[in-house]
């Protein structure tokens, strides 16, 4: 399959360059999408050989990113797209992985999970972030896992593989960190098919900020589920009365 790899990258001086040279042994198809960096990372891509590169001019946010490349994959006739970190917390060997779950054409998203089982050396998460992780994925595994065919064990992992033709039933809007809301909810109302793959669990940097109210862990609770409760109103239709179970309409968009 033509395959395109994106990174979205926001202030990544640091890795940029590293992470590109060790993604390069197993892709030709690069995009970066640089989120308005302003520390010196843009130079950087400039100065990179046969990668595509978006910038936005201002900082928009992690969802902007993915939703940019999810567009750029199918308006440039990719088969397949995977999205990773460009934080060294995603292994650049790995996409082989990605590539040998998407040919076997059972499933149109295959999404990495840091908890389906445990790796020798794996990190132990931010305590924060792991609790959220856990309470949202059992949200979302109660409402949608039987539509999806998966119980998925990390809803938030961004080392994904999707198959372009499904992607681009999607009609995705969030700008921010709550794009998985938006992802999973119209996933399970167009009944795409998904597994997880195990990949590795690293934290590089344990207090890297979200940005704002956000990291405030109640705060970003709340708004995950602020917009995980939009996304199942807006596609109520198209939904199972289990995924709607209990949901209460009134904030269509």
């Amino acid at each position: 399959m033509r395959t395109l790899v994106a990174i979205p990258v926001f202030n990544e001086a640091r890795y940029v360059r590293g992470v590109l040279s060790r993604v390069r042994a197993f892709a030709n198809d690069i995009l970066v999408v640089d989120d308005g960096s302003t520390d010196g990372t843009s130079d950087l891509l400039a100065e990179e050989r046969d990668i595509h590169v978006i910038r936005h001019d201002t900082n928009i946010g992690y969802g902007r990113s993915i939703r940019d490349a999810f567009g750029y994959s199918v308006e440039h006739g990719y088969e397949l797209l995977i999205t990773m970190d460009c934080d060294e917390q995603h292994e650049p060997q790995e996409i082989p992985a990605f590539m040998r779950a998407a040919s076997n054409e059972d499933a149109d998203v295959i999404s990495g999970s840091r908890y389906l089982r445990q790796e020798t050396g794996d990190d132990v998460a931010p305590a924060d972030r792991r609790r959220i992780n856990a309470t949202i994925t059992e949200e979302l595994n109660e409402r949608i896992g039987d539509l999806i065919g998966c119980e998925m064990t990390d809803s938030f992992c961004g080392f994904k593989a999707y198959r372009t033709s499904a992607i681009a039933k999607l009609t995705l809007d969030d700008d921010g960190y709550a794009i998985p809301m938006q992802f999973w909810i119209q996933a399970a109302a167009h009944r795409l098919r998904v597994i997880e793959i195990p990949v590795r669990r690293i934290y590089q940097d344990m207090n890297r900020s979200f940005g704002g109210a956000l990291d405030d862990a109640a705060h970003r609770l709340a708004h995950y589920r602020e917009v995980m409760h939009a996304e199942l109103c807006r596609c109520r239709t198209m939904l199972s009365e289990a995924a709607l179970d209990g949901l209460v309409c009134g904030c269509e968009r």
